[in-house]
């Protein structure tokens, strides 16, 4: 099974894919959208366009997003949430059921504790997918949140076993 984590931005929305075999994952790709344009609209259309050529590249059968969280700043809260549209919208374009994770539940599962820095998500996807190259840090707290709904995943499938 193919995961595809996203960390939405309306400047970088990370991305990253993930193989998960039983137990065993294995990185597939990762890297960073990065928009263009000065226009919202634009900035949009460009996250839309590049994020669509990931899922034909990778071909996901699941997706996973980072849910949004609340600042004091509200229009940077909207922008986000309007990158995070974006995020959702695509892999429901190709059909992929998605899951949406707080970042502190994706530290928590990745990392261990629910406030984690992004060197300590960096340092830890890097340990579950042995010889990754991160894009950068986007790309790395995408990867975590596939990594995450993989886990959510396999503990789903192991309660229905039981």
């Amino acid at each position: 099974m193919r995961v595809l984590g996203i960390d939405p931005g309306l400047r970088n929305l990370g991305w990253g894919v993930i193989e998960v075999d039983g137990s065993r994952l294995r990185h597939i790709g990762n890297g960073v959208c990065h928009s263009t344009g000065t226009e919202l609209a634009v900035r949009l259309l460009s996250l839309h366009e590049q994020l669509t050529d990931v899922l034909h590249k990778y071909a996901p059968d699941i997706a996973a997003v980072e849910k949004t969280f609340v600042n004091k700043d509200a229009v940077g809260t909207l922008k986000l949430g309007q990158a995070r549209g974006i995020a959702l919208l695509v892999p429901a374009q190709f059909g992929l059921p998605i899951g949406e994770y707080a970042p502190n539940s994706v530290k928590k599962t990745v990392v261990g504790v629910g406030h984690a820095d992004k060197n300590q998500i960096a340092h830890m996807v890097k340990m579950q997918l042995p010889g990754v190259d991160l894009a950068g840090p986007d790309a790395a707290d995408a990867l975590a949140i596939a990594i995450c709904h993989a886990h959510h995943q396999s503990v789903n499938r192991m309660k229905v076993r039981a």
